[in-house]
């Protein structure tokens, strides 16, 4: 990170950055300070490692240069913090550290102080992350962001963030903040509700996302808007979800899906080329309902193949009844297969255990041999059927194949997830490449089997691709898109519904009538009907962006001060109870039920 080190004005604390004492500086005197990263005692030397945010640098406390000084580099430990001065030598060659960037030179000290001691840290800060559990991690915080791969990790985020506002700036977009404190108006996740201490038995909630405020500033027309949100959701954790969460939001008025593509495609170019990863333009496309079929998924990773097949018509009319009997019922038989993999008996049944895991009722296992198959179900099937499989499965001597039957989108789905889970098992992604694909084409809604009801798949103010037909809402594709890389969704977004009855419409659908929609959506569709113009735009992921830039699997681990899988901090202990009297002066009881004031209160 030295190369990258800010201005650094001189004072009595330091002149140079750790990072920065390279060959330049050879013979100068210079001014450092940092944190004590190791000490070595040799005896007749002190060696420090001292560590900055811009890298370590190695002092030498030598009694011939100073007794005073040397006496006070043997009281040194682990995470002091120290000032110190001196000449800058070249090592020894037989004493270089190539690990490091400063790995060449020294400072010889001749004048140092101790600025703060510290107590033994509960972990090394020098050693790995995963050396050290998540709970201690979080609980100690601060330590654990003083970790340089921590804390590359943040400067990673930091110009990730830096770069989109840079090309947004350029293309004449605005940076406008949104409310944090808004009204509650659910989008899928629960809301985030602050109780209104003047208003009592009234709640504000933290915004999902600004998607409504941000509608409303095209109807406003400022036309091209963008802001880095902060977002709120009440859904349960995982590796990639936080309750706060950071989201790059953009709006545009007077466009179409091409528009808002060129945009952004332009805008992944520019950003990733800036964090070191090239990618051409313009990103290919698929539909939806091709990304299920082939991949199992709407976000597919195309940097490798051993894609979905679809073996319907090949075992239609089989008298293997798991099969017919499916493909009888509308259903599907899918396979994959996985080439050449002699696989032992326990793991064959470990796959199928997996595939349960992803919902699948069973899952069949087969190895092509003497153009026919070597599987648990083959004497079910004819070797014609044998052979058709072969052949529709690209399958050579020795390939394993594995084969779910459901329902089209649950068959492939089953499938897509296992090729997912085995990609890195089985280290089929190769090792170079980036696949970025925008999933085009989506379906306007998707029934909720548990309410049976029509849903919005992704939200209600997407605007449908044609006229709606009430009586057929499954029919109805959306103008959506979502951006993928490499099997991960970095953001999505839609072209916005900018006519108040349409949006009236597609709320009916979806089970809001209209006294529902003017009180929950009132002020939107007021602002819809004052002249709204065309107007779409997207969202991204900011911790998930920085999290696949820094090569973390976790969003936490790019996040300054995140809450655990089960959404506490360990660190301030939040969430936590209030005081009794905090409760009343909200009008609220230590059970959570609401007190309001009598109507002339």
């Amino acid at each position: 990170m030295a190369d990258r080190a800010p201005f650094l004005p001189e004072n009595d604390y330091r002149d140079t950055w750790c990072g920065g004492v390279l060959d330049d500086l050879v013979g100068k005197k210079v001014r450092v300070a940092g944190w004590v990263n190791r000490r070595r005692d040799h005896g007749g030397l002190v060696f420090i490692d001292l560590r900055d945010r811009t890298g370590i640098v190695q002092l030498v406390f030598d009694p011939a240069d100073s007794s005073e000084y040397f006496e006070l580099g043997h009281a040194l430990r682990p995470e002091w913090v120290l000032s110190a001065e001196g000449e800058v030598v070249r090592r020894d060659p037989e004493t270089v550290n190539p690990e490091i960037g400063t790995g060449e030179f020294e400072v010889r000290v001749s004048g140092a102080r101790i600025l703060s001691e510290a107590e033994t840290p509960p972990f090394e800060i020098e050693g790995f992350r995963s050396e050290v559990g998540e709970e201690a991690r979080l609980r100690h915080r601060y330590l654990d962001l003083r970790r340089p791969v921590m804390q590359e990790a943040i400067e990673i985020r930091h110009r990730l963030v830096t770069e989109m506002r840079s090309f947004l700036d350029g293309e004449g977009f605005l940076e406008i903040e949104t409310p944090v404190l808004t009204r509650s108006t659910p989008e899928g996740a629960r809301d985030f509700l602050v109780p209104s201490r003047l208003h009592q038995g009234s709640f504000f909630a933290l915004p999902q996302s600004p998607q409504l405020f941000k509608q409303m500033l095209m109807v406003a027309g400022f036309e091209r808007y963008f802001q880095i949100a902060r977002c709120f959701r009440d859904e349960d954790l995982r590796a990639d979800r936080q309750p706060d969460f950071t989201q790059l939001d953009i709006e545009m008025s007077f466009v179409g899906i091409e528009d808002v593509i060129s945009l952004n495609e332009r805008l992944m170019a520019h950003v990733l080329s800036e964090m070191g990863v090239e990618v051409e333009i313009p990103f290919p496309r698929i539909s939806h309902d091709e990304a299920i079929a082939r991949f199992g998924t709407d976000r597919p990773d195309m940097r490798f193949g051993h894609e979905v097949i679809d073996l319907t018509e090949v075992l239609r009319g089989t008298e293997f009844k798991a099969f017919g009997g499916v493909i009888e019922g509308g259903g599907a038989v899918v396979g994959i297969n996985f080439g050449p993999r002699e696989l032992p008996r326990a793991q064959l049944d470990g796959l199928i255990e997996e595939a349960k895991e992803l919902g699948a009722k069973g899952l069949v296992w087969a190895y092509c041999e003497d153009g026919g198959w070597r599987a648990p179900i083959a004497k079910f099937l004819s070797d014609d059927e044998q052979a058709g499989l072969n052949q529709a499965l690209g399958a050579s001597e020795g390939d394993l194949m594995l084969v779910a039957a459901d329902s089209p989108p649950v068959a492939a789905g089953i499938l897509g997830g296992l090729r997912t889970r085995l990609a890195e098992r089985w280290d089929l992604i190769p090792e170079t490449g980036d696949s970025l694909v925008w999933v085009i084409d989506w379906p306007m809604f998707e029934r909720d089997e548990r309410t049976d009801r029509w849903i919005a798949l992704h939200h209600p103010f997407t605007s449908p691709a044609g006229e709606l037909d009430p009586d057929d809402p499954g029919s109805a594709r959306a103008l959506a898109y979502d951006l993928v890389w490499n099997g991960v969704e970095l953001g999505g977004g839609s072209i916005r519904i900018s006519d108040p009855d349409l949006q009236k419409e597609v709320f009916a659908i979806i089970g809001i009538d209209e006294e529902e929609a003017a009180d929950r959506f009132g002020f939107l569709l007021e602002a819809l009907r004052y002249g709204a113009p065309p107007h779409g735009g997207i969202a991204y992921g900011v911790d998930r962006f920085a999290a696949l830039l820094a090569g973390f699997d976790s969003i936490r681990d790019v996040i300054a001060f995140p809450k655990t899988a089960s959404g506490n901090d360990p660190l301030t202990g939040a969430p936590s109870p209030v005081e009794e009297p905090q409760l009343r002066e909200l009008g609220l009881t230590r059970g959570g039920a609401a007190r309001t004031k009598p109507a002339d209160g």
